[in-house]
């Protein structure tokens, strides 16, 4: 009985702690005004550089939902283009899930 009592207590720990992991990304002042936008949407604008982010994609033995991730992700990569100065991401390359590389982008005056 107490085995069984740990292992639901392990359980419901890790589904907490899933559920916990988006609102340990901090959200810089500034992140809010930061758009996402497509290639095409950014010929005319200054090229601040890249920045390539990564999340947890499992905590413990729960798979956390792709939309979480991609949220943490691209909230990760307009934290960046805050501090690179610019106002624009646009996504790149995902090597694998939990990872992505963002271009920065700086199209405000």
């Amino acid at each position: 009985m107490t085995s069984s009592k740990t292992i639901y207590a392990a359980i419901l720990a890790v589904a907490m702690l899933s559920g916990c992991a988006s609102d340990l990304i901090e959200v810089r002042p500034g992140s809010e005004k930061v758009a996402l936008a497509e290639p095409n949407q950014v010929k005319g604008c200054e090229d601040k550089g890249a920045i390539t982010v990564s999340v947890l994609a499992n905590v413990g033995v729960v798979s956390r939902s792709v939309e979480d991730i991609d949220a943490n992700l691209l909230q990760l990569a307009k934290n960046g283009a805050v501090d690179a100065g610019g106002d624009t991401v646009v996504k790149g390359p995902r090597p694998e899930l939990g990872r992505r590389t963002f271009n920065i982008y700086k199209c405000r005056p």
